[in-house]
């Protein structure tokens, strides 16, 4: 070959997905190739070229522009021009038209021809048969497969854990027969069942605590002290799936039910004997902690899990609800200990997570958002006893690695440690006056969750937001422009703006300019439809289909979504092993060249979505 096909060949070599060929097939492809030079303000194809080619920029600079002159978009050197390939035409029908903004030097292939030679790779011949969505939409999934393949609970059906026959009793059996029955078969827990429909269960923490403590007649029906209302998990469902609800239900025992009828039973113990250093195995060990000086010590297994889980595979969704899980769990006996040393709480109160946490999205080292709601029946000398619980559970949190927010969205905030009325008073201020202090706080607080306490305090305040909301089209619109600021950093010619100067020099900023514009979308999605749910893949999957988001337009989102937080997963681990602070700065030159077509297929997803936003105001 000689140095002009060598130059031509080690070019493409450079281009994604031309990297998965073999040198074989790109020295085949390079012989095909012509060289045309096309002068700037002339259109594409160039005059007298007839046949679908591919066009690959050397030099130069196209627009592609619909019929009416609207800029689409551009190409710049290194990028493959496919729109005589697969159709000049956007999803509207209308004619994409594509010209030179400066003289341009072009390779040219019959796409025909280039198909016949690159027939044996089905992902090259994907990359120019799919859209930028479809190509998005592949690689997610296959990184699902991976991280299901990875995981052994990911993998295992919950049919393989559980125990069979449950032993049950009928609502009838008096507390002190259940009793003899837990201790004869050696069970910490039995079924209240009625004709294999369980009505509840009882455990030996609830003999101990709903009858021995209360001095409670033990011929009295275990139906008295049993547990209504219990979670189940169908069998249809996954160990992870079971792993997740314990791990943030806090329970121990979950009945497992097929079409309602009880199956049998999973515990903790069958899932940890599975897996190793996991979530449920970290909370096990925190609730038994009996100090901060110990939960601090355990805070530092949280870096080395979301350390193995990424090297695992998992998917930062899991990884995300592990370590929210883990966060609670912190949070839950931090209370439990404060409440301990305080005495009980004098009225109702429920203690909030915001943010990341709050939507099950949460890294190591993230920072505290949480707040606290308290009853009407609030009095003004219980409130030093509040002061204190959000003093001493927000230092416990700091002194986990858990640093305090920047912001002081925190319960020590008296702002934020209010009762239900001034809670739902804050929400209709918010919508009804949505300047840019208002807006800033409903990004924070329309992403509330209860970790304990009484969680209708929440619910009964969501359920009244939401219904003004869904009909508040002033309040949509302003919250849309606001989350519009958060701008894709991806340029005209499909490279990436990276940050100009500063520590974080020549970096793109994933989490600001990536996942949160996706967040926002989510949320604007879910308070005009009026969902609840506050995380961002069931928010878009539980708006899909409603007059906010179609179905593919969610899908896409998800895709972007998990890609993007996969690459931020990723890179915070690698942060985290080398014994540095992670970050959410990410160089291009970190990840592959094909991952990097990957991200700007999920940079242009969130842009086309935030261009379908704008277009509604």
């Amino acid at each position: 070959m000689d140095s002009a096909l060598t130059e031509i060949s080690e070019f493409l070599q450079a281009i994604p997905p031309m990297g998965l060929l073999p040198p074989s097939t790109i020295e085949k492809i390079v012989k095909e190739i012509s060289i045309c030079y096309v002068r700037r303000g002339l259109a594409l194809p160039p005059q007298g070229s007839v046949a679908k080619n591919l066009y690959i920029l050397r030099k130069g600079a196209l627009s592609y522009v619909t019929e009416n002159n609207e800029l689409i978009g551009k190409y710049g050197e290194g990028d493959i021009c496919t729109v005589f390939c697969i159709g000049n035409q956007d999803d509207n029908g209308n004619t994409i038209k594509v010209t030179t903004d400066e003289d341009t030097l072009l390779y040219s292939i019959n796409y025909e021809k280039f198909e016949e030679l690159v027939a044996k790779f089905p992902d090259v011949v994907a990359f120019f048969q799919q859209t930028a969505e479809q190509r998005l939409s592949k690689k997610m999934l296959q990184v699902n497969e991976e991280a299901i393949l990875n995981s052994s609970l990911l993998n295992s059906s919950i049919a393989n854990f559980y125990h069979s026959p449950v032993v049950t009793v009928t609502p009838d059996t008096s507390i002190q027969q259940a009793a003899i029955l837990m201790t004869e078969r050696g069970f910490s827990c039995l079924v209240i069942a009625n004709k294999d429909i369980p009505l509840g269960i009882v455990t030996d923490k609830d003999i101990r605590r709903r009858c021995v403590a209360q001095a409670l007649d033990i011929q009295q029906p275990v139906t008295t002290i049993m547990t209504d209302n219990m979670t189940t998990i169908d069998i249809k469902n996954t160990a992870y799936d079971a792993l997740m609800m314990m791990t943030q239900k806090h329970i121990h025992h979950l009945p497992v039910t097929a079409n309602n009828q009880l199956k049998g039973m999973v515990t903790v113990t069958d899932l940890m004997n599975n897996e190793g250093q996991n979530a449920v195995n970290i909370t096990s060990v925190i609730h038994k902690a009996k100090s901060v000086s110990e939960l601090a010590e355990i805070s530092k297994m949280i870096p080395k899990l979301q350390i193995r889980m990424a090297k695992l595979g998992t998917t930062a969704d899991h990884v995300g609800k592990s370590i929210s899980a883990i966060t609670m769990a912190f949070t839950i006996r931090l209370i439990t200990m404060a409440e301990k040393l305080l005495g009980p709480a004098p009225v109702p109160y429920a203690w909030l997570a915001a943010g990341s946490q709050a939507r099950q999205e949460q890294f190591a080292h993230s920072d505290q958002d949480n707040a606290i709601i308290i009853s009407n029946d609030l009095q003004p000398q219980h409130q030093p006893w509040f002061k204190d619980l959000a003093t001493f559970v927000s230092d416990g949190l700091a002194a986990c690695g858990f640093i305090y927010c920047p912001g002081e969205v925190m319960a020590t905030n008296e702002k934020w440690c209010q009762t239900q009325e001034k809670w739902a008073q804050y929400f209709a201020h918010w919508i009804n006056h949505p300047d840019p202090k208002s807006l800033m706080h409903c990004s924070i607080f329309f992403d509330l969750t209860t970790v304990h306490g009484d969680s209708r305090l929440l619910n009964t305040v969501r359920e009244k937001m939401l219904k003004t909301t869904q009909r508040s089209t002033l309040f949509i619109a302003h919250l849309s422009r606001n989350a519009l600021q958060l701008r894709p950093p991806l340029g005209f010619f499909r490279d990436f703006v990276l940050i100009q100067d500063g520590e974080n020099k020549a970096t793109l900023d994933l989490k600001h300019n990536g996942i949160a514009p996706i967040v926002d979308l989510a949320r604007i999605y879910a308070l005009s439809e009026g969902v609840a749910s506050v995380n961002t893949i069931e928010r878009l999957q539980q708006a899909a289909g409603t007059p906010s988001l179609t179905k593919a337009s969610a899908a896409n989102l998800i895709d972007a979504y998990e890609f993007l937080s996969m690459l931020r997963m990723e890179h915070q681990a690698n942060k985290l092993q080398l014994s540095q602070k992670p970050n959410n700065y990410l160089s291009p030159k970190e990840i592959s060249k094909l991952e990097r077509e990957h991200l700007k297929d999920a940079f242009k997803v969130i842009k086309t979505m935030q261009d379908n936003r704008q277009s509604t105001f």
